[in-house]
């Protein structure tokens, strides 16, 4: 992919995952518009963006905001006249006493953002590129969405309703010139898996991480999982009996 003037609207910008693609798709010329709920993290990412040799313009707002959203993208259709594309990434874990607890307004917030920020975010950008018949949504998902998790309960059902959201997606404007790639990454180091006692299996750096997902974008991969060793045996998981899976999964301690 040549990425030289191809317009990229990325949530959940401001830091972790948002923030080093932001960066890395700068460094290879891309125009970017930022979405995120933190002005002055926006305000200094656009800075280095542009030290790069990019053009990055900022949308502070929040992404359960649909029409705080909605002008968002429009404002950046009006600079450049079409959004290629869609990085939807803007998501918390939730990972809390609350959310634990099942609390529905601590769950709410997490499907919330995860889940609806994304579907926002399609309903920004996607009637115009369905009236261009061109355009890549991209959604940035995860593998613990592929089966339930211990203490992830609200944070597995976003994810696997992102998956399932975006695919639908995807089948929906299969002859309309859409490209959907969901992808699926393992633990990565960012703000989001800082903080916990315990070790998570095959924790990539954010660094070496960044490249699978820029891959998969540029060869418009439909479903791209990572790293690969906990990618085989999630999915693997799908297929495991249910007593088997109680077994093993109820072991895991790494959201303590």
């Amino acid at each position: 992919m040549n990425w030289k003037k191809k317009t990229v609207f990325l949530t959940g910008a401001s830091s972790g995952i948002g923030e080093a693609l932001a960066l890395d798709l700068a460094s290879r010329g891309a125009v970017l518009g930022l979405v995120a709920r933190r002005r002055e993290n926006l305000v200094k990412l656009a800075k280095d963006c542009e030290a790069k040799g990019s053009r990055a313009f900022i949308y502070p707002c929040d992404v359960t905001d649909a029409g705080a959203l909605q002008d968002a993208a429009a404002s950046f259709r009006k600079e450049f006249g079409h959004i290629d594309i869609l990085i939807a990434n803007a998501g918390i874990g939730g990972n809390d006493a609350d959310t634990r607890a099942y609390k529905p307004e601590a769950v709410d917030k997490v499907v919330d953002t995860n889940l609806m920020g994304a579907v926002n975010a399609v309903h920004a950008v996607l009637p115009a590129m369905i009236e261009r018949r061109s355009g890549q949504l991209v959604a940035i998902s995860s593998l613990a969405g592929i089966r339930g998790l211990p203490k992830s309960a609200a944070y597995s059902a976003s994810k696997a309703g992102m998956t399932a959201f975006f695919e639908s997606v995807r089948l929906d404007t299969l002859e309309k010139g859409i490209d959907v790639t969901i992808i699926q990454p393992g633990f990565i180091e960012t703000p989001l898996t800082s903080g916990r006692r315990n070790k998570m299996p095959f924790l990539m750096k954010l660094d070496d991480a960044i490249p699978h997902f820029v891959r998969a974008i540029e060869k418009k991969k439909r479903f791209a999982s990572f790293p690969w060793k906990l990618a085989w045996f999630v999915r693997a998981g799908k297929v495991f009996p249910g007593w088997l899976y109680d077994r093993i999964a109820s072991r895991a301690r790494y959201r303590e």
